[in-house]
């Protein structure tokens, strides 16, 4: 069996140094659809041309480069193209800075079975030169046919919405042209999100946008409509990516507030079908 649990669970190694600057995250934040309308304060802020605010989940794109790694570390020798993302949760410990140089440390913390696959689970913490932590990434793989080793499950899925009305509903509208943009922006150049052939190869009718480009745009919708455009608020986010979207399909964002936090189910208004689910963003008390 090419995943071995004891000897890859607690590998710790540096996931290596990466930089960024201002121009980076203004076309992160392009790449989901910041800046429209572009008179609008608000959007003109994600853009740069006001004072720039930076969404909680830049903190995403410094550690792309270390999760294409994962199949190569010892005891987690899997075919690359069986893995999918299941979940992301993103925790600030500090403000997100208009630019840094980084390093990344990187930890297998979970293997979990799930019978018709695995469930990899690793954390990267992110330090700025004088080693204070940034951010911290946990992102959950599952990597298909890797199951049945008899391991255990995994904690169960939470952050259900409560059983009401939500609070706020919202419309994030994709453009055509959104998986191409992302790309540009992220340097996730799996081409499942950007070439026809690969993706009908993969089972789909047409390239699928990123799960992390959905991600960031249902940030940015809950920021907008219900945090009143303060990023700064978010502490934490987290989501399981529970559907596909593709590019000109529009989203929608259901929320419900509670004292320190936001529950949020997003799917996709189009075919009625998930995006994301058992999602969550914890506020800054």
């Amino acid at each position: 069996m090419p995943i071995d649990p004891q000897l890859a669970l607690g590998q710790e190694f540096t996931g290596g140094r990466t930089a960024w600057s201002r121009k980076d995250i203004v076309l992160y934040q392009l790449s989901l659809g910041a800046g429209n309308p572009p008179d609008d304060p608000g959007e003109l802020a994600y853009a740069g041309v006001r004072p720039l605010k930076v969404l909680p989940t830049f903190a995403v794109i410094p550690t792309s480069g270390v999760t294409s790694m994962l199949h190569t570390l010892p005891g987690l020798d899997f075919d690359p193209d069986m893995r999918v993302h299941g979940e992301q949760d993103v925790t600030l410990h500090r403000p997100i800075p208009e630019q840094a140089k980084v390093t990344n440390t990187v930890r297998i913390t979970d293997i979990f079975d799930k019978g018709k696959g695995a469930l990899v689970v690793m954390n990267i913490d992110t330090r700025d030169e004088s080693g204070e932590l940034l951010f911290s990434n946990r992102r959950a793989s599952f990597v298909r046919g890797e199951g049945g080793f008899g391991g255990e499950p995994g904690p169960k899925a939470g952050n259900f919405p409560p059983e009401r009305t939500p609070d706020l509903v919202a419309e994030t509208p994709t453009l055509p042209q959104q998986a191409l943009l992302y790309n540009l922006a992220s340097g996730d150049e799996n081409p499942l999100h950007t070439d026809p052939d690969v993706a009908r190869k993969a089972g789909f009718d047409k390239p699928i946008i990123h799960g992390l480009c959905t991600f960031g745009m249902v940030c940015k919708t809950v920021v907008d409509y219900a945090l009143q455009g303060d990023p700064a608020r978010i502490k934490r986010y987290q989501a399981r990516f529970s559907g596909v979207v593709f590019p000109g399909e529009t989203l929608e964002t259901a929320m419900w507030m509670e004292e320190d936090r936001i529950v949020l189910n997003t799917r996709v208004k189009e075919r009625g079908t998930p995006a994301i689910s058992n999602a969550a963003i914890t506020l800054h008390g």
